[in-house]
């Protein structure tokens, strides 16, 4: 059943009872036994040993460590720790109490963490955990729910990675681009060239960016996340009151009230330089023949530098604590429930990641993605609609996967075919086209593993991120269908980008900013 349209049920299964039953870890375990049944031919016992390899995969490839997942998995485990640690000694409430007479607004909450998402653009694992940790006081503070929060740091972390050429996806992308050109004997410009020109034509970036943008200055929010808005202002239950206790552990522990806005910031701006730096290492020593930030921050090990970036994290964080222990705040006993009850906050993430792996492992046996990608290559399509057929399918691919790096693997080269054989002029439209929907599908999905650590970077439960977020991202490539066809019928991109500018200008006219939000945001300036 490899390789055939048998191999779109597993996938397709486990995301429609995530859906439906909002059980994640459940229907993640029916969709790795479907296809591990459908790889094995119904074969009980060969079934049961692929489900086993599948896990053990997740911790162990090759006889040896698997370091990648492992030290991510570390990672996210750190995290919640260090949180939990500003957290008690203070640093989070002194942060949002001084964010809180700076950012006025709901409006200035959403948009500062659109600002930091954007400017974090160096690897989106990162960006995912962080941001939404560093935010959460402040959209807290101004009564913006979790998931709308989940929702801007999803927004902006493969959207951002995927236009940035300096990270860990602008490598690999670029990477991959330099084998097209050379395959299709294009000279005009290189790899690196050829990203720069792809950035405008990615429109899915732009209306996502945008769309962001409209609904934070408008405060009108339509489908699911709607009911977490209008509860979050009119209560101030940033969460579901019958999740929170699930991913909001922290809410219960001590916290001294002593605390100073350096106890959050020197560690979290720790945990970035240190990754930065590591990142720059491990890059600058694998390199082989001309260093640039390019080719060193492609061949950097961005799970290494996340765990060395984590552990000096801690260890700030761990002096800091310290203090308040030499002060009587808190005591050594809170030390252990700081590491317990962190850890713990980051569980729900850290099992649906190991579940989102194993089931992208037995996904890539079974060749999902290669046979969606046949059936684009073997269709006969308008040349004016390739763009907007190449975004629609690496959307699907990417959602059925979980895998926007995936995607990029399989389809780039791909649509370098389909160009090359039809008008090479197409070229670079077509590879936008492909970039912009694996990022689509990918913002989706809710086995995709950024859209798994943005629900953990921000305390959310990930099913409600999942179904809050989908409407935005549908009308985002709705828009972005729309300017793709633009594309392929004048061949202007600038007419594509005018066509995303116009979708937004007439979104930002329709959505009404809700009266209630107006009176709320003066009472918390008062």
């Amino acid at each position: 059943m490899e390789n055939t349209i048998w191999s779109l049920v597993p996938p397709l299964l486990a995301i429609i009872m995530v859906l439906l039953t909002k059980r994640v870890l459940v229907s993640l375990g029916v969709g790795i036994v479907a296809a591990a049944f459908f790889i094995a031919s119904f074969n009980v016992f060969d079934s049961l040993t692929l489900v086993w390899e599948s896990f053990k995969g997740v911790f162990v490839e090759d006889g040896a460590l698997n370091t990648w997942n492992v030290y991510i998995l570390l990672f996210v485990l750190m995290l919640g720790v260090l949180t939990a640690f500003v957290s008690m000694m203070g640093g989070t409430k002194a942060f949002g109490d001084w964010m809180i007479r700076h950012v006025k607004t709901r409006t200035g909450a959403q948009i500062m963490t659109m600002v930091l998402g954007i400017i974090v653009f160096i690897d989106d694992y990162f960006n995912s955990l962080t941001v939404g940790q560093v935010s959460k006081p402040v959209t807290d503070k101004h009564r913006v729910s979790r998931a709308k929060l989940a929702y801007i740091v999803d927004a902006t972390s493969a959207p951002v990675c995927v236009i940035a050429p300096i990270s860990s996806w602008g490598a690999y992308i670029i990477g991959i681009l330099g084998t097209i050109l050379v395959t299709q004997n294009v000279t005009e410009y290189t790899a690196l060239g050829a990203f720069i020109e792809l950035i405008p034509m990615n429109f899915y970036v732009w209306a996502t960016l945008g769309m962001v943008l409209v609904i934070a200055l408008k405060q009108a929010d339509f489908g699911p996340m709607k009911v977490h808005e209008d509860r979050a202002f009119r209560t101030g239950e940033v969460l579901d009151p019958n999740k929170k206790e699930n991913v909001d552990a922290n809410a219960n522990l001590p916290v001294s009230d002593s605390g100073k806005i350096r106890e959050l910031v020197v560690p979290i701006v720790t945990l970035f330089v240190a990754t930065l730096i590591t990142m720059f290492w491990t890059g600058y020593g694998a390199v082989e023949g001309e260093k640039t930030f390019i080719t060193i921050f492609g061949e950097a090990d961005v799970s290494k530098s996340l765990l060395y970036g984590g552990i000096i994290g801690l260890i700030v964080t761990f002096l800091f604590f310290r203090r308040h222990i030499g002060k009587g705040k808190l005591t050594g006993k809170h030390f252990g429930i700081g590491i317990v009850e962190g850890a713990k906050s980051m569980l729900p993430g850290f099992t649906i990641l190991i579940f989102a792996w194993a089931i992208a492992f037995l996904i890539g046996e079974l060749k999902t993605g290669e046979y969606l990608a046949s059936v684009v290559q073997s269709a006969n399509l308008s040349l004016t609609l390739l763009p907007v057929i190449v975004f629609i399918m690496a959307g699907f691919i990417a959602f059925a996967t979980g895998t926007s790096w995936g995607s990029f693997g399989i389809l780039l080269p791909i649509a370098g075919q389909i160009a090359g054989a039809t008008d090479i002029n197409l070229l670079l439209p077509m590879l936008a086209a492909v970039l912009a929907g694996a990022v689509f599908g990918d913002h989706c999905s809710p086995i995709s593993d950024t859209t798994i650590l943005s629900s953990a970077g921000s305390s959310c439960h990930h099913i409600d991120h999942v179904t809050t977020q989908l409407p935005y991202a549908l009308l985002a490539a709705f828009i972005t269908a729309i300017s793709y066809v633009v594309l392929g019928l004048t061949g202007s991109v600038w007419l594509g980008l005018l066509t995303v500018a116009i979708s937004l200008a007439v979104l930002y006219i329709v959505l009404k900013k809700p009266k209630e939000i107006e009176k709320l945001e003066e009472s918390i300036a008062k």
